[in-house]
């Protein structure tokens, strides 16, 4: 299916791996010109390489967006590099596991910093253009703990739920200006970082999800790129899961 935004420019953060890189192979098999980071200058590279001879052209930029700073810094550098960003896919690594006694304020500060500042950041940079040009997408990549909290995962559970309600609104404000916000849930996927968290062998954890099997990155990278598309520009302010059905609740 063609999705309709070949020639668009998107920023992909934290997309040297997982999800975030299969999001961007997503966009660039659309036809989409894409800049990613990430912290790790060999690993960008290695992705960048990964992602060569596909129809939209990928640029990697090394810098680490789990702060404000770095954020902005990474969407400046994108619409430098692009000539403008059309498409923003905020995205950071989640912080640190622990339970509410472990955890003291500097904590949460950085989980802040890093799951709901970061987005904020990179959305004050890029969404303000886009409105004006009266086009433009956002879709953040969250998590299936923003509709049922995960165990000794309070950090992310409280950032990214904050993160939500951010995007939520940002929706509603820029909706009439051909811009819409939406966010991803992933659930468990076939990521290196599953993988190896599973001593290679992660198909233990399909256990608890409906469909029999944890998620293909690619397949969520599928997602994003829909969120993304001309087919998806009534959609707005959803909070869309992709989890093989994991979450069991009405909401």
């Amino acid at each position: 299916m063609d999705l309709g935004i070949s020639g668009r420019r998107a920023a992909v953060a934290a997309a040297s791996a997982g999800l975030g890189l299969a999001s961007a192979r997503a966009l660039a098999e659309a036809g989409v010109d894409v800049a990613i980071c990430g912290r790790d200058e060999a690993r960008l590279r290695a992705a960048t390489e990964a992602l060569a001879g596909l129809p939209g052209q990928v640029t990697g930029i090394p810098v680490d967006v789990s702060h404000p700073d770095g954020a902005t810094a990474f969407v400046e550098a994108a619409a430098d590099v692009l000539g403008g960003i059309d498409i923003l896919v905020p995205n950071a690594g989640g912080p640190p596991a622990g339970g509410f006694d472990e955890l003291d304020l500097d904590a949460y500060r950085a989980a802040l910093d890093l799951n709901l500042l970061s987005t904020v950041a990179m959305c004050r940079a890029a969404v303000p253009p886009m409105r004006d040009a009266g086009w433009g997408r956002v879709v953040a990549i969250t998590s299936v703990s923003v509709r049922q909290p995960i165990e000794r995962l309070i950090l992310s559970n409280t950032a990214r739920a904050g993160v939500t309600g951010f995007l939520k609104t940002l929706a509603l404000e820029v909706a009439a200006h051909g811009v819409t916000v939406n966010s991803v849930q992933p659930g468990l996927h076939a990521t290196d970082r599953l993988v190896a968290l599973h001593g290679g062998d992660p198909s233990g954890a399909a256990r608890g999800v409906p469909v029999g099997q944890i998620g293909r990155p690619e397949d969520f990278g599928a997602v994003v790129a829909f969120l993304c598309s001309e087919h998806a520009r009534f959609i707005t302010g959803a909070a869309v899961p992709v989890d093989g059905g994991a979450h069991r609740g009405l909401q």
